[in-house]
């Protein structure tokens, strides 16, 4: 009988290997039950667990390896089962992997004396892709048992430090004497006792880190190892000398000991196939190249070369296809080779999955822990799905979706059952990211709820849901509310003129952000340069006095047209232009307090670069709650109110006739603030990119000189770069000379971390869908270099190709370029070496904090982009107001005061509170009326829904409702990138 001659490996990520049939999902899914048992003699299955716990399982002899392999994730509630497999010694006494598709019976001869081993299969080069904390935890155990038995090598250093983040997760922080005798007692890597004070030096530096945290440092330090994931296969080469043969997600491996001397990229491959003990690998030809077309190892045996094979057969198909392997057609008379194919999701289909079905993950309980987490949550008793994620993982994301905030200690300690996730899911579907003491939500970049800390995926609150104001305390409203609402004017002007009362008191508590909260948290540290402390009071504090007074009149004046006790003089009180006018006139004198915005903006931006303590101290600020937005942003409101106050204007001049005794004073005050605007307008557009190139600095790592004179933003967002590892999600950058791709950096600081750049100076574009295979793929052709890319949509495709041919354009005609970009860690095709393990420990043991509710993050976790545009657009679409919320499956309604801004709901309790409690990035999400299915039985409600995430809202009148719509509209469906460049100065006032 011929041996198996596989069918040749793919170059090509499109191309794939084939496949028989999948029994059902790979993993178990939410919802769905284990496939269906076969009927015959059942058989009780040990498995032992990453932990080293025991696990029995009562299944059908006749079932599939799929089944046993599903209860077992099923038990766990593990969602990337992708990743892992089940392992144990065949009869030959050689470790296998048990097949999916194969029934048990012929698997297992002695199936009650067989002990199965849960164990890592699939290793990914980076655990960012990893959307679980408890994919990772499993990952982490599975790196302590490697390097317990010696399998993973390394050099002392690096394995002292990793052992430092095992007991910082089993023990907690370091206390000498503690920490000492716990070493004594455990081994945790060969020959332990002389690393033992190294070991403890590394503790010591680890104060603070969560269990989650320490697994995310250990997979960042095994990660960079040789032999991280490796698992040595015994071969010679031709002239006998012994080698090992391995593989992993780039190929397949040769080691000499454990050095690796030799790489075979899948993209070299050709074929693999084996004939008896000779495992062979056929390679493309190559002009520069030395080798043989085809390489030859001898194993051990015929069994011992299948056995690699299929390894390698199912690394090439998880890493490198875009989807699942088609079935290959069935020989009609006879077979030849082995029937063997990859079975199961690949790991683009994993992330995807778990990314769209956003689960309401359940905490888990870590059995080698003892480390008790005080964590402290605000009073929020509504379980926190994630954070606008469910926690922290997929979206902070899935750490502690259903604990209640009364019940921290829960998140560590229990696990629910699959039904018990399902029923907590249905009824506390859609939260927004909760920010409390310790909190990294949505809201002001900390930790959110501190069980998100810096989400040790990298992830922190993903930009999806949150928990959100559920407590008991919190105001709810019901048939009271319609009675108290309907004493209220009915004149649209009266509720033009309350937009203007609502969006003042927001603009006033920012601009205390300036003049309170910056002053007191910078302006009186020594650090800060005394001429910086003088612009920023000299230019803040008359604009707060101005304000407060402007905010008092309109208050009162409101308070008269809607009182009752004065329907006899409405015709005095019932108007607001007068208000308007007198203080839009007061404004004039303070013209020269808004032209010193560019001034502030541009000093502090010298004093942070001149002071190393001065940065950290307004890093340190916006990360405060109050600093709800990048503090830059608080400096430009001054101008952007202008704006707001001009379209407040227009609107009741429009609503009023001409005869109307209001028209005339709400037509002067508009001509007097169109006057200022018109004014401040050549700089706004300037200053709004200088800030957005700010912003985008302290997201990059990697990149000198981002901010420099002549470079204009002009679209960032998701796309997927085509690579030898197949499709990797990068985060993209377009300005007028340069495109940046990174990708989500794996440290505590949650920024992106610089692969490379595309200058676009002779750079073409052009669709290549069909060249690749891929769904809406284009090729970006530089002098130097081609990247090819892939959009999410097809809308998306179009919006950046517009974007990129129009600034490859204006590159054209521009005079020369501007500065080069000054990079480092372009780690596309660089690998990292063990040497560099300490090095890189210095940056991440304590490294500094770093907000994670920019756009950059929302983009990254909605696979979508923004443009300068849409930033310009959501600058004038700003609102302020009461909401009435419920969530899909509550019962009642919950009033809230509700901030629009930065393409986000910012949830307050009342407009006096001076920071929010939660958001809600909208980026992605959809707004629409309810329906009659529905049963939301009340006017003015809109609803809001993202996948399975559904919120509605009711406004308090037609006005109001068409004005939540409206702005929401422009957050949730971005611009169509048309004439990007030339319209930019249209949409920047």
């Amino acid at each position: 009988m011929a041996e198996p001659d596989p069918e040749p490996m793919a170059s090509g990520a499109a191309q794939r290997l084939g496949a028989p049939e999948t029994l059902g999902i790979s993993t178990l899914d939410p919802g769905h039950k284990p496939p269906a048992m076969p009927p015959g003699r059942h058989v009780t299955i040990r498995v032992r667990m990453l932990d080293d716990t025991e696990e029995l399982f009562d299944i059908s002899q006749k079932a599939s390896g799929k089944v046993l392999f599903d209860l077992v994730c099923s038990h766990m509630n593990l969602i990337e089962g992708d990743y892992f497999g089940l392992e144990f010694q065949n009869h030959q006494k050689m470790m296998v992997w048990l097949d999916h598709i194969k029934p048990i019976i012929k698997q297992l001869r002695r199936p009650k004396h067989t002990i199965l081993r849960f164990a890592v299969k699939f290793f990914p080069p980076d655990h960012a892709q990893l959307l679980e904390e408890l994919t990772r935890y499993l990952f982490a155990l599975q790196i302590k048992q490697d390097v317990s038995c010696g399998r993973l090598t390394c050099n002392d250093t690096s394995a002292a430090l990793m052992v430092s983040h095992i007991i910082q997760s089993e023990i907690g922080d370091f206390e000498e004497s503690q920490c000492r005798s716990h070493l004594l007692n455990n081994n945790y890597i060969p020959d332990q006792m002389p690393l033992i004070d190294k070991i403890m030096e590394f503790h010591s530096k680890n104060i603070g880190q969560t269990p989650a945290e320490s697994d995310h440092q250990l997979l960042e330090v095994a990660r960079r190892l040789e032999m991280y994931g490796i698992r040595l296969h015994p071969a010679k080469d031709r002239e006998g000398t012994r080698l090992s043969l391995a593989v992993a997600h780039t190929g397949v491996l040769v080691f000499q000991g454990h050095t690796k001397i030799n790489a075979f990229n899948w993209s070299k491959v050709r074929k693999l196939s084996f004939k008896r003990k000779r495992f062979l690998i056929k390679l493309r030809p190559d002009l520069n190249s030395s080798y043989q077309d085809t390489l030859e190892f001898l194993m051990g045996s015929r069994d011992c070369c299948k056995v690699f094979w299929k390894i390698c057969v199912e690394y090439h198909a998880f890493f490198r296809l875009f989807e699942e392997p088609k079935p290959k057609p069935k020989p009609v008379i006879f077979t030849r080779g082995s029937s063997f194919r990859f079975s199961g999701r690949t790991q683009k289909q994993v992330i995807d999955y778990v990314r769209e079905s956003e689960f309401k993950k359940i905490p888990f309980e870590r059995k080698h822990s003892r480390v008790q987490h005080n964590i402290r949550l605000s009073p929020l008793p509504s379980p926190r799905p994630h954070e606008v994620v469910d926690s922290p993982s997929l979206h902070c994301w899935k750490e502690s979706a259903l604990v209640s905030a009364e019940d921290p200690s829960a998140s560590r300690t229990t696990r629910a059952s699959p039904s018990q996730q399902r029923n907590a899911v249905v009824s506390n579907s859609p939260h927004l990211s909760a920010s409390s003491g310790h909190s990294h939500g949505m809201v002001n970049g900390q930790k959110s709820l501190e069980l998100c800390s810096h989400s040790p995926n990298g992830r922190q609150p993903s930009p999806l849901t949150s928990p959100l104001l559920n407590d008991a305390g919190s105001v709810r409203t019901d048939d009271e509310d319609e009675v108290r609402r309907k004493r209220f004017p009915t004149d649209r002007a009266y509720f033009i003129a309350k937009e203007l009362l609502t969006t003042e008191r927001t603009y006033l508590k920012d601009l205390e952000v300036m003049t309170v909260s910056f002053q007191s948290a910078v302006g009186q540290d020594e650090a800060t340069p005394e001429s910086l402390k003088k612009t920023v009071l000299s230019t803040f504090e008359p604009l707060h006095k101005f304000h407060t007074g402007f905010l008092r009149e309109v208050e009162q004046r409101l308070a008269l047209w809607e009182g009752r006790s004065n329907a006899h003089i409405k015709g005095d009180y019932q108007r607001i232009g007068d208000v308007m006018l007198k203080n839009l006139q007061g404004l004039k004198p303070l013209t020269a307090n808004l032209h010193k915005q560019t001034e502030v903006m541009l000093e502090l931006e010298k004093a942070c670069r001149a002071s190393r303590r001065l940065e950290g101290l307004c890093r340190d600020f916006e990360l405060q709650k109050v600093c709800y937005v990048p503090l830059n942003v608080f400096i430009l409101r001054p101008l952007h109110r202008l704006s707001h106050y001009k379209q407040i204007l227009e609107r009741l001049c429009k609503h009023y006739p001409a005869t109307h005794v209001d028209f005339r004073d709400c037509r002067a005050a508009l001509a007097d603030v169109s006057e200022v605007a018109e004014q401040l307008q050549g700089s706004l557009s300037k200053m709004e990119n200088f800030q957005k190139l700010l912003e985008l600095k302290k997201d990059l790592i990697g990149v000198e000189n981002l901010v420099v004179p002549g470079r204009e933003f002009i679209r960032l967002g998701c796309l997927s770069k085509l690579s030898g590892k197949g499709l990797q999600q990068r985060m993209f950058f377009l300005f007028n000379d340069v495109i940046l791709y990174t990708s989500r950096g794996m440290t505590a600081t949650n920024q992106f971390k610089m692969h490379g750049q595309l200058p676009l100076h002779g750079m073409t574009i052009r669709e290549s869908e069909d060249e690749w295979g891929v769904p809406h793929a284009f090729t970006l052709v530089g002098q130097q270099q081609s990247v090819v890319v892939a959009a999410s949509s097809l809308t998306e495709k179009e919006k950046w190709m517009e974007d990129i041919q129009a600034a490859i354009e204006m590159a054209k005609t521009s005079n020369g370029h501007s500065s080069e970009l000054l990079t480092s860690n372009l780690t596309d095709n660089k690998a990292e070496s063990e040497d560099d393990i300490t090095a890189s420990h210095t940056s991440l043991e304590r490294p500094s904090p770093h907000r994670g509710n920019t756009m950059v993050h929302v983009c990254w976790h909605r696979n979508t982009s923004v443009s300068m545009v849409d930033f310009s657009i959501a600058v004038e679409n700003q609102l302020s107001g009461n909401l009435l919320r419920k969530f899909k499956n509550s019962n009642g309604w919950q009033k809230l005061w509700v901030v629009f801004t930065n393409f986000s709901l910012f949830f307050y309790k009342s407009h006096q509170d001076d920071y929010p409690l939660a958001s809600l990035p909208l980026l992605g999400y959809s707004v629409t009326i309810p329906s009659e299915s529905e049963n939301i039985h009340k006017d003015y409600v809109f609803k809001l829904h993202f996948k399975s995430h559904v919120y509605y809202f009711r406004s308090e009148s037609e006005y109001t409702f068409e004005r939540w719509m409206e702005v929401i509209r422009s957050a949730t469906v971005p611009s169509s990138g048309a004439c990007v460049l030339n319209n930019k100065e249209s949409h920047a006032h």
